[in-house]
Order: structure tokens, then sequence, then C-alpha cells
């Protein structure tokens, strides 16, 4: 987001120095700097689940309007309406995004239940802007049954246009309905002197479930009043706040242009100076500072901006807040890139093949994709990919049907009233300005990490060499070295793998019984406690009598979930033609067959030596032919040696992942490599974590650097060490396999699922699913995001 905005601050010096800071400015600049915001949207495979099934989930964490490289792991959470943790899981993050799945138990009760989700840095911040979503889980079996609050009382607020009304200044006034249940549809009301409750001020219809808005021109000595009433008959009355008899009020227009403001007085000083500081997220993007501000409409070039939320505060000279509003960029220019679908082959016809690509995005690293039965509920339609990112990831209040501000036909001025409604969260003017900043209680480690203490008789190993030796399937045996500290402790950092690796360990040193020496290991991460109740809900439990039927939407996902056991026991998964040329699924499956997984990361970079057109001619020494060919890594000679750095830094060298000292790869002949890596920061095989490495591997290596030997001795002592959880595969039916033909009953709902599909720069992604027995349409949701131009890639539409 830096790039994009800061721009702006050409245009600080239209209006006052740049070096003129208060301080509101340098208590902003602080935050901005040290106390980044991340924020989450999660996606599901559908909204209702049965007891029994599974769910799939897919996460965005956004680094305020750009994919986030702050956390590399996310914690997921599933609770009770209780607040009773039923499960959690850790997964791994990839250029900002995630995902996994929980298996629901067959005992479940009926009910709304909760996924949390969060990062170790945002648990340092307030829980109100975690993601949490509500699932609904049916079991007929259960005592009670879920049914929709549509009897809960409503209540209404009033908000006017920067906080205050000021006599004789027309203020736009904000409307904003809350409610445990369901706000009304259909509601309106107006405005009435206390004294004259039979004559109408001014009127107006609400927006939509949210928000309506009107204009009051108030008296002072007026109290005015609020009648609202909704369609079902209920009324109620609100006092609107007193009117001042001076003050300033902030109004502020919002265009595809220019978003304007002046600032409308009464009864002040002429040169009085006031300060407005623009900002978004915590970025300011503007700033004036004058004695004639309220002389003036001032214009802020929105076409320099991204979409997202502008807040606008105004400080009097002793820099106290006296106004605030908060608006929506180019809310009628949403930038958004619709990716581009080809080759659309789709048959309604039970059970049949239908595929469509997709063309790729030069700045998208990966695609989510899903495909539902066109009369499915859609996981979309309550709290949208865009609307996370662009409201509901910033604004914590409740708001009915957040993605309906950023469709096709959204109401733009049903927007600006909500936003007149809210005021910003994600820091305090006050609290910031008095040097107070958030605790930071918890670092965000590299993946998963470790902390290690060696003891000998009880005692720390002091600057202790301890082995070990990791046991990981279809790789062999691998040996890693490390160190203690005087205390004799010892950190591994960038751990990257999936449920557990069986390792062991003993000191570097034969005079020293293993018996007597002992490694407690503990994970360098932890789940944080949720402290606040859960949001609430527009559902509730009743009892569910003898004579209740289940609803036609209940019986399909019981039918379902029996579909889906009998697609399970059938079932190989269907192999997704990915965004992938020849060369680069050989390449995948190199790096799968010589690389283990302490030698894995999600910032490396591959030369296939085997399977690409690398060309080596030329070059004596692998580490000469690397200069130039990533970004920051440098090869430095000294004496006759290769030294390799990256960004000033010196990295490590390995060969089939034993250290190597870089004087030796004049040795290694180039024509006996089969693929180098070049790893970026921290990796499990990297001494105490490293700070990257070049990995070479021979032709001959294979999954050389096995010590099966070492591995194999009797005596050494035995742990378990756990990772990521194991995401469970989506599995769908392939129906021009003779072995799904005896499945009497297909009515899935969602029909293909997909929440990472890599995109390259040159290919087509190709995507095929088959058609349960029902589907006349389908509703397709893609997924993605420019990092380079900060804009969302989304499609989501009906198609048949």
């Amino acid at each position: 987001m830096t790039k994009k905005i800061i721009f702006l601050l050409s245009i600080f010096m239209a209006f006052c120095s740049l070096h003129a800071q208060g301080k509101a400015e340098k208590a902003i600049t602080t935050f901005f700097e040290k106390y980044p915001q991340e924020k989450i949207h999660l996606v599901f495979n559908k909204n209702s689940f049965v007891a029994g099934e599974n769910l799939w989930f897919k996460s965005f964490v956004f680094d305020g309007y750009n994919l986030s490289s702050i956390s590399t792991s996310m914690f997921v959470e599933m609770y009770d309406s209780n607040n009773s943790q039923i499960s959690k899981e850790i997964v791994p993050l990839l250029n900002g995004q995630g995902s996994g799945s929980f298996t629901l138990s067959e005992n479940l009760k009926e009910g709304v239940y909760y996924i949390r989700a969060y990062t170790t840095w945002m648990s340092n911040f307030s829980e109100d802007f975690q993601a949490f979503r509500q699932i609904i889980v049916y079991n007929p079996s259960s005592p009670e049954k879920v049914v929709l609050n549509d009897a809960s009382q409503w209540t209404a607020s009033v908000f006017p246009e920067s906080g205050t009304l000021v006599e004789g200044i027309n203020t736009k006034c904000a409307v904003r309905l809350q409610s445990k249940g369901i706000t009304p549809s259909e509601w309106s009301g107006y405005v009435v002197d206390a004294a004259k409750p039979d004559v109408k001020i001014s009127t107006f219809k609400g927006f939509d479930q949210n928000v309506g808005a009107f204009s009051l021109t108030p008296k002072a000595g007026v109290q005015y009043q609020l009648i609202i009433n909704d369609s079902k008959g209920n009324r109620k009355i609100i006092d609107l706040p007193a009117v001042l008899g001076s003050g300033i009020n902030l109004q502020v227009s919002t265009g595809n242009d220019a978003i304007k403001f002046s600032l409308k007085s009464k009864n002040i000083a002429p040169g009085t100076v006031y300060k407005v500081i623009g900002t978004i997220g915590s970025q300011i993007v503007f700033k004036v500072n004058s004695d004639k501000i309220l002389e003036k409409t001032y214009s802020i070039p929105a076409d320099q901006l991204i979409n997202g939320i502008l807040q606008l505060t105004v400080f009097d000279e002793k820099e106290s807040i006296i106004a605030r509003r908060l608006i929506f960029v180019q809310p009628g220019l949403l930038k958004i890139k619709k990716p581009e679908i080809q080759s659309m082959k789709l048959n309604e016809s039970p059970r049949a093949l239908n595929s469509f690509s997709i063309n790729p995005e030069q700045n998208n690293n990966a695609y989510t994709v899903m495909v539902l039965d066109g009369s499915s509920e859609n996981p979309e339609d309550e709290n949208s990919f865009l609307s996370t990112l662009w409201l509901t990831g910033d604004i914590a209040s409740k708001i009915y049907k957040p993605s309906q501000y950023f469709t096709p036909v959204r109401n733009n001025e049903a927007l600006d009233a909500l936003l007149i409604s809210e005021v910003w969260k994600r820091f305090d003017w006050r609290t910031i300005m008095s040097d107070r900043f958030p605790l930071i209680n918890y670092q965000p480690q590299p993946y998963i990490s470790y902390k290690g203490k060696v003891s000998i008789q009880g005692k720390p190993a002091s600057n202790a060499e301890l082995n070990l030796m990791f046991e990981i399937p279809e790789y062999g045996s691998k040996l890693l070295q490390i160190k203690t500290d005087d205390k004799g402790f010892f950190t591994l950092k960038g751990l990257l793998f999936e449920d557990t690796i069986k390792f062991s360990y003993q000191l570097n040193d034969p005079k020293i019984p293993a018996e007597q020496v002992q490694v407690i290991f503990q994970p360098d991460y932890s789940f944080v406690p949720l402290k606040k109740p859960l949001p609430e809900s527009n559902y509730m439990l009743i009892q569910r009598q003898s004579e209740d039927q289940l609803s036609e939407t209940v019986k399909r996902y019981v039918a379902t979930k029996n579909t889906q056991s009998n697609i399970d026991e059938k079932a190989t998964l269907i192999e997704e033609v990915k965004l992938k040329a020849k060369k680069k699924d050989l390449t995948k499956e190199l790096n799968e067959k010589l690389s283990s997984p302490l030698f894995k990361s999600m910032n490396e970079t591959i030369f296939d030596f085997v399977n690409g057109n690398n060309s080596t001619n030329g070059y004596m020494n692998i580490l000469q032919w690397l200069q130039g060919r990533v970004p920051g890594l440098t090869i430095e000679s000294s004496r006759g040696s290769s030294i390799p750095r990256f960004r000033g830094s010196t990295i490590n060298v390995y060969l089939d992942e034993m250290l190597l000292d870089p004087s030796q790869i004049n040795t290694i002949p180039v024509s006996d490599i089969a693929m180098v890596k070049v790893i970026k920061g921290y990796f499990s095989g990297g001494f105490g974590g490293g700070n990257g490495a070049i990995a070479i591997y021979t032709k001959r290596g294979g999954t050389t650097g096995s010590l099966s030997d070492f591995a194999a001795s009797t005596k050494l002592k035995k742990s378990i060490m756990h990772g990521f959880d194991k995401e469970i595969s989506f599995v769908s039916p392939n129906y021009n396999d003779q072995n799904f033909s005896k499945i009497s009953q297909d009515s899935r709902t969602t029909l293909y699922w997909n929440p990472y599909i890599e995109a390259e720069t040159k290919d087509q992604t190709g995507i095929q699913f088959f058609n349960n027995d029902e589907a006349k349409n389908f509703k397709i949701i893609i997924m993605g995001f420019d990092t380079k131009d900060y804009v969302p890639i989304y499609y989501n539409e009906i198609v048949q």
C-alpha cells in the first residue's frame, strides 16, 4: 500500500511544510512504521453443514490493502455458541494465503458455531479485528433446532456528520439500526420538534437493513426527535443530540474524481487555525494546516488513491480532536480485475463434464476457485472477499450483509451513511498522541519454530553441539547439527512440514553417555485464548417437536453427506489441470524427489538442470552461474573462492543437504548438478534456522546425505515434533470412471473446490468438474490479488 498512496505526499506541499510535524503526525508515523495491521478474509466451501461433514476454508491475510508478508502461520479455532472451543488448527501462509479443513464430529449438536482466525501478530491488538465467521451445523437427532431470529427488537441511533449539530448549519445525519436478530428490511422515519410532534420537519426511507439518512438545519433551543416505523408496526422515538450555538461541522462529498470537504462554522473567530489530517489505514495521505481553512473547500484527488476507507480528522491549535469523518474512496469506481475466462464448456445434464480456463495475471500468484450448484447458498453472499478487504476488515461493528456495498448494483449513498455512523478504531488519536502504543507481547515467527533445552544430568549443556536426526518418510534420515547457548538453549526456526516428524538426538561428544542427556522441546508459538464474547447471531435455538419436519435444505445436506461418504470410498482425487507448463511440472517433481521437508521453503527459487533449458556452458563454478539470476544474491570472490551473499549477509552452501565450504564448490563438476535452489530467509535445515542458503543437488544424489547408519542406532533417544495440521483432500467424483456409476444420488452443492491453484505468466489455468443430478446453472467464484497494483481479482457470477 505504501508505494501507491505515498504519492499523495506531493499534495502536502500545496498546503503546508512537511517538516511542520505536530504530535499527531509524529504519533501516526510511529504507529504506521511499528504497528502494521493485518486482517483476514475467510471463505468456506459452504455456510451450513451437517454433523459429520468436512468443512474446508481458505484465508487471505492482508496488511492494510495488500497481501501480508508479516505472518507465515495462521491459527484457526472452532467454538460453539457458549464460547467453548471445539477444535483448533495451525496452517501455513504462502504469500498471505492459507487453507485448511475441519472434520465436524458426528455428535456435534445442532446450533450456531464460529470459526475464529488470527495470526500471532494480530494477537497484539484488539480481538475485534480478528476474523470471526458464523456457520450453521444441522443435526436432526439434536433435541433443539436452529431457526432464524426474526422476532428480536431492534434499536436505532442517530449520527450527525462529523459528530455534532450546530445551529444554522445544514447537516446530514445517518440513522443506524442494530438488533440481536434481523433488522427490518422496510423502515422509514421523520424528524419532529419534541414540542410539536405532529409537524414533520424532515422525512426519509431506510436504504437497507443497516442505515438510512436525512438532512436537517437545526435551531438552538429545539429538542429534535426521530420517529422510526417498520413494516410490522414497531415504532421507536430517538432524541437527537443537543444543538450547539457555536462550533464547526465537517462536510464531505465523494466522487470518482475527488473527495471534497469543507468546514462550516458558527460563531468561530476569523483566523482560527485548524489542522485536517487524512489517513488511509495508518498512513497520512493528506494534510492541511491553515488559519484560512474555514473559507475554503479542499479537494483530494481520488484517482491517486486506492479504494478503501479514508479518515479525515480535524484538530484545533491545541491538537484536540473537534471533528472526524470516514469516507470510502471512489465508491462508484471500484478497482476490481475480472479474471479472463476462456473455453467455457458447460453442460447442465446430470453428471456431465464441465470445464473452463482462466487466463493468467502477471502479478497474481494463485487463484482460489469454487463452483457451486446455482440453487445453493453462496459463501460470499454475506461478507465477501471485497467487503472484508475494504470494509469489515477495519470496521468491527455488526453490519448486515456488508457484501451488498461492493456489488454491481450497490447503493453508494447507503455506504456513505454507514461510514458516517462509524468511528475508526484501529487506533485512537488521543492514545497514540500520548505516546501510549500497543504492548507487543507476541512476535511473529517464521512458520513453525521450536525452542529446545539440553541438559546433562539435570544441568544445562552450555555451548554443546547436538546432533538431531530427523526420520522423514520417503526422504530417509537427515542430520542437523546445532549448538546450544551458554544456558543450554537452542531454537529451530522456519520449520515447514505437516503432521509430525520423528527425530533422535545425541550430543556430539562420545564421552558423555546418551542416558545422561535430556532434550526438552516446546513450540515457540501458542494459540491465544479468546477473551471477548463471540459475535451475536441472527439465529437461535428452539425445542424440536416430534412432529417437526426437516426443511428441504437440511434434507439435501443429509443426502449430500451420505453421497460424499460413498464418493470418498470410491474416489481417487481428480488430477486438476493446473496452470503449469510440462517443464514446470517436472521441475516440481524433481524438487519433491531431491529436497527433504527440512529444505523446503515458501520463499525459494529453483533452477532445474535436468528438465529445463538452463545452460551452464562456459561456467566452471555453479556459484558464478548464479550471479545476476536471483534478485539480492551476489557472488563475491575472495582468494580464489566464491562467497555467496544475500543482501549483504553471507549465506551457507549445501551439497545434497550437507553443509559445504564454498571453497569446495570448484571441485563439483557443473555437469553433475541436477538442481539448485536459492532459499531466502529462515528454513528448518539451516543452522539455527539459517538466513537463507544455496542448496545444490547432484544427479547422483537423490536423497544423498542420508545417514541411515546413524538413524538405525537403537541407543539414541527419540521424540516427535508436531508441524502444521494436514488439510483433508477435497474429493470429487469422476463420472468418466465406471467406479462411480453405482452412486445412486448426487446432490452435492459444492461441485469444485481448489483453494490454491498456482498461477504462471504464460499458460491458462484449466478447471474441470462434474455436475450433480440437479443443477441447471452454476455459481463460479474466482479470487486472486494483484500485488503490484493492490487490486483484487474477483469473479462471482451465476452462469449456465
